[in-house]
């Protein structure tokens, strides 16, 4: 397969608002900032939100706060606070790196993962919210700030699709771990996440779940004091492996390459174990990390997939997006 010469998808296809209009991300994890929006906060404030009830003080309370519930059963006078709403900002981390420009049903996984980060920011936007991003090549890191409104999302979406696209063994020193550490140090204020990736670490070829990959450990991070999506891009071929003859396997980030006749079953069969236990070592690392998870594939419509999640999240985000156990900030 030859390397993309530019990008297969457009910035107007990134943008099918009338399947997106009903769909709203459940945000359960507290936020902080400055600005009013339609989020929880952190800490007290002026809002309607009902917070914790306190004991009155003379002269500092609005005597209208009183909650006059919690004065009668203690015969003391209690206030209630209010939490103020907040307004999210969100930050999405794409992985430009040579693995990423695969892909056989007419879109490369980068082009998918950039066609995530617009879905997501499209149905996460309300009053204040803000979208930041980052790049994330092999020789480094570049940021888009976060900025508010429809405008800026569409300049930092067409900005990452005209990104140039990263040549095959270019021999670089960042991976996936680094550039998560970069999500975290980016960071001003807890919000969403994104994380959008294959998750493939270039020379790693373990397969048992319960070893963590080596960019678990800083995804744990995040994932303290913000809410994380795990987008994961597959192309069909890397789950189901192809008859296609006898055909030289080159790994885009490393020098391996080999000879595999696919025309055999039990090498497509001892291919598709491996890349299903791989699989199922992301799933586990994403899972422990208290992060929820999106699969994505080039041969199938993105926008569905990312609705079906976001229903299902309604239900489980409370659940699923708790900080990890054991983990540091």
């Amino acid at each position: 397969m030859r390397e993309p010469g530019g990008p297969t998808l457009s910035l107007r296809s990134l943008a099918p608002e009338a399947a997106l209009r009903r769909l709203e991300l459940t945000i359960v994890r507290r936020l902080e900032g400055f600005l009013q929006g339609d989020h929880l906060g952190l800490l007290p404030g002026p809002g309607s939100e009902l917070s914790d009830a306190r004991v009155y003080v003379p002269g500092q309370d609005d005597v209208r706060r009183m909650d006059w519930a919690v004065t009668a059963r203690t015969t003391v006078p209690h206030v209630r606070d209010t939490t103020a709403d907040r307004e999210l900002e969100v930050w999405a981390l794409l992985d430009a790196t040579p693995s990423m420009n695969w892909g056989t049903g007419g879109v490369t996984k980068r082009d998918l993962g950039i066609a995530a980060i617009a879905t997501f920011g499209f149905i996460s936007q309300s009053m204040g919210d803000r979208f930041g991003g980052l790049v994330m090549h092999s020789d480094g890191i570049t940021r888009t700030p976060a900025r508010a409104g429809r405008t800026a999302l569409l300049g930092m979406l067409g900005r990452m699709l005209q990104d140039p696209i990263e040549h095959d063994r270019s021999g670089g020193t960042v991976d996936l771990a680094q550039g998560i550490e970069a999500l975290v140090r980016a960071q001003q204020r807890r919000g969403m996440r994104i994380v959008v990736s294959d998750f493939l670490t270039p020379g790693d070829a373990e397969v048992d779940s319960s070893k963590p990959p080596s960019w678990e450990r800083a995804l744990r991070r995040l994932s303290v004091r913000n809410q994380v999506l795990c987008v994961q891009v597959l192309d069909a071929a890397e789950i189901d492996f192809p008859d296609v003859g006898e055909i030289m396997l080159r790994d885009p980030e490393t020098d391996f390459a080999r000879f595999v006749n696919t025309s055999d079953r039990r090498s497509r069969q001892a291919m598709d174990r491996a890349s299903r236990a791989q699989r199922d070592r992301i799933t586990a690392a994403i899972r422990r990390s208290g992060a929820g998870h999106v699969l994505l594939r080039t041969d199938r419509d993105w926008v569905t997939d990312i609705a079906r999640f976001v229903l299902t999240y309604r239900r489980t985000a409370a659940v699923i997006s708790q900080p990890p156990q054991g983990a540091s900030r």
